[in-house]
């Protein structure tokens, strides 16, 4: 278990920086303004934790440059946290029930114009706030997406203590994956080990047995583990200040057919494979072919359903996706993942899954664990 201590934030520069950034980003993209209500992105520029409600919270970040201003109501005004008030010494404009938040947004904004909200903002606020602007607001995923897609070296560091963390859990699956428990058990004894491993939560847990092992979004169920079963273990959670772990790892409970370990095997080589692939310069898509390419000349194509992978930070999936057509090239501070599985339904499936992060040369695996099959039992 880790006992060393992390602090909840970055420090107030880093995030300073990352406002300028942010201002500059949005000039370049010839908007006026960012306005952010509470989300990774909030939680990127700000370091701010706040959870999104009907009444308004808010970043505004002109785009010339000028101190951003948050609106947020009284009532909420403590749980936004130092972060945004104290720290940052960013102006607050709070409000209480019965006055128009829009209309504070608009004038940080300048009265009107044309600006980029953030994509998990609810409609419920898009609107008004468009009524009040006179203009539709377009997404902030193109101004932020090259900001949040390179880490930084504290984030690298932050997921690396998460991938580490995660890696104890998998090093303890015999404890969990046992004949005779069922899924749902076996996922609650992994969801207390993520914690109790340095997480702040099990954000999710997948246990996918035998033929439940074929979807690959199957979660749990009340199957019971059985002998000879194929178990998918996909697992991951957030460690302070808030990056994820992802790692998926397949088991076998006893010795498995020679013809399921010779597919696995090559399923191990797709894997490999996609991680020798990625390297700077090389495109999003050219590190899923890579993978691809093994399984489609072992007769197993139609077995991969779903890209390679997903970037991963303050947010489980985000931008960069390994997926076939995305031509970004990979730049050092990419950080995503590398899952390709096979999946037979009514049968059994299989996934590895490692998260990688781009360096100069190459790509450092957070994950650690054996990639092969693992044999329990």
């Amino acid at each position: 278990m880790s006992t060393t201590p992390t602090p909840s934030r970055f420090p107030s520069d880093v995030y300073a920086d990352r406002l300028a950034r942010a201002a500059r980003a949005t000039d370049a993209a010839d908007l006026d303004a960012l306005v952010i209500t509470p989300g990774p992105d909030l939680q990127y520029l700000v370091g701010a934790t706040a959870s999104s409600h009907e009444r308004l919270t808010a970043l505004v970040v002109p785009a010339d440059g000028s101190t951003p201003t948050v609106v947020v109501p009284r009532l909420e005004l403590a749980s936004l946290g130092p972060a945004a008030v104290a720290e940052l010494g960013l102006p607050v404009r709070d409000w209480t029930d019965g006055d128009d938040p829009y209309r504070l947004v608009a004038a940080a904004v300048g009265g009107s114009g044309r600006i980029a909200v953030a994509d998990a903002m609810p409609a419920l606020h898009v609107l008004p706030l468009a009524d009040t602007l006179g203009a539709m607001p377009i997404l902030a995923t193109g101004v932020l997406r090259e900001l949040r897609m390179v880490k930084d070296p504290a984030e690298i560091e932050a997921l690396r203590r998460a991938g580490d963390a995660i890696d104890r859990v998998h090093a303890r699956m015999a404890e969990f994956l046992q004949v005779g428990r069922t899924e749902r058990e076996v996922a609650d004894l992994i969801a207390r080990a993520i914690v109790a491993e340095g997480h702040e939560a099990a954000d999710f847990v997948i246990v996918g047995s035998g033929p439940n092992g074929a979807d690959p979004h199957h979660e749990v169920s009340d199957r019971v583990v059985a002998a000879g079963d194929i178990v998918v273990i996909d697992i991951g959670g957030a460690v302070t200040p808030g990056y994820y772990s992802d790692s998926t790892r397949t088991y076998a409970i006893g010795e498995p057919d020679a013809d399921i370990a010779a597919t696995i095997a090559v399923l191990e080589r797709a894997q490999q494979a996609a991680r020798d692939a990625a390297r700077p310069g090389v495109t999003a898509a050219a590190v899923d072919a890579a993978a691809r390419d093994v399984l489609v000349a072992a007769g197993l194509g139609d077995a991969f359903v779903h890209r390679t992978g997903h970037g991963i930070g303050l947010s489980v999936h985000e931008e960069p996706y390994i997926v076939a057509g995305n031509d970004t090239p990979l730049a050092p501070g990419m950080a995503f993942s590398i899952e390709p599985g096979v999946y037979f339904p009514g049968r059994w499936g299989a996934r590895i899954e490692d998260i990688v992060v781009v360096t100069a040369d190459g790509a450092e695996a957070l994950n650690r664990r054996p990639r092969g099959l693992t044999v329990l039992g």
